[in-house]
């Protein structure tokens, strides 16, 4: 049975609104105009919709659970700190609201290493590039 269009592109309407305040949110975050972490809940709150709803739905639009994005982009947003900036790791976990314990076993369950050994990985790589341009 194939899905009305409606609610096909209600899906990926509901998708891109959470999408859309998780990116707001973690902007704040990062920015420090608000130092809480919402969770999933809250933020379909934010787009009125109930919680088991708006993981249904994500999951059904893109195939992936609302936490899947989360924690990418929590990721993406971990890495470029690392990387673009001299920030201790201790100041990047409270930043995004860690512990610095929590934050590195975080960060070690989807990267495979430490902050400390990410940002070290990537100062060798940069070094190693500019020894071959050289």
């Amino acid at each position: 049975m194939k899905l009305p269009e409606k609610i096909f592109a209600r899906r990926h309407e509901i998708a891109a609104d959470y999408l859309k305040e998780l990116d707001k949110h973690l902007d704040d975050i990062v920015s420090g105009r608000t130092t809480e972490m919402l969770e999933v809940r809250d933020l379909a709150d934010l787009i009125h919709v109930h919680p088991v709803h708006l993981s249904n739905t994500v999951k059904a639009a893109t195939g992936y659970s609302p936490c899947y994005f989360f924690e990418k982009r929590l990721m993406e947003i971990s890495k470029s700190m690392l990387v673009s900036t001299n920030t201790p790791i201790s100041e990047i976990a409270r930043i995004l609201t860690y512990d610095p314990s929590n934050f590195t076993k975080f960060f070690k369950h989807f990267a495979g290493q430490t902050p400390k050994q990410y940002r070290e990985a990537y100062y060798i790589s940069i070094a190693n590039k500019d020894l071959i341009t050289a």
